[in-house]
């Protein structure tokens, strides 16, 4: 038996598939999105390995499965009954978010990354997850994306920036202004 291999010659041309076959160019709209949250999941994983000794882990590795969730349902030409979404997941992420805002002290300015590792890998979640929102964003204009998503996402760029302060371990530097 011949075995399998990674590649299939399909994309050549610049198209891919999406979840249930559908070809579409690889800049499309919805490849754009998962590809922007399929992205943010690669760097969440190096978040978990650098926060591996944090109470964090078990939590962003939740994320991190239901990150592929999202990026399915955005792969996903024909509209579902079930998304990867919803009213209870955004709650809990809701709460996650005010139990860090309630550990730390209020941040009297704008700050800049923390040189510490899993602080700052936190930071490149945070940023490459409102790139994701963006290009999610960006696929809502021309198809359904449920509210719920959209709010989960910018909910998640807030959570990695107070999980980045949270593991900076209060090493945390204001950013000064030149211009004042």
């Amino acid at each position: 038996m011949k075995k399998a291999q990674i590649y299939t010659t399909k994309g050549d041309a610049g198209e891919t598939s999406l979840l249930r076959g559908e070809r579409v160019a690889k800049d499309d709209a919805r490849v754009e999105a998962y590809g922007a949250v399929d992205e943010l999941s690669a760097w969440l994983g190096m978040l978990q390995l650098d926060a591996a000794d944090t109470p964090f882990v078990d939590a962003l590795s939740g994320i991190q499965n239901r990150l592929f969730a999202i990026a399915a349902s955005l792969a996903d030409s024909a509209p579902c009954e079930h998304h990867a979404i919803d009213e209870a997941v955004l709650a809990s992420l809701e709460q996650a978010i005010d139990a860090l805002e309630a550990s730390l002290p209020h941040a009297k300015g704008f700050l800049l990354p923390s040189p510490v590792k899993a602080s700052l890998s936190a930071n490149m979640c945070r940023t490459v997850c409102r790139r994701a929102e963006r290009r999610i964003v960006a696929m809502a204009r021309m198809h359904k994306v449920p509210p719920c998503l959209m709010a989960y996402m910018n909910r998640l760029s807030d959570y990695f920036f107070l999980l980045s302060r949270s593991l900076s371990g209060g090493n945390e530097k204001i950013w000064e202004n030149p211009c004042k």
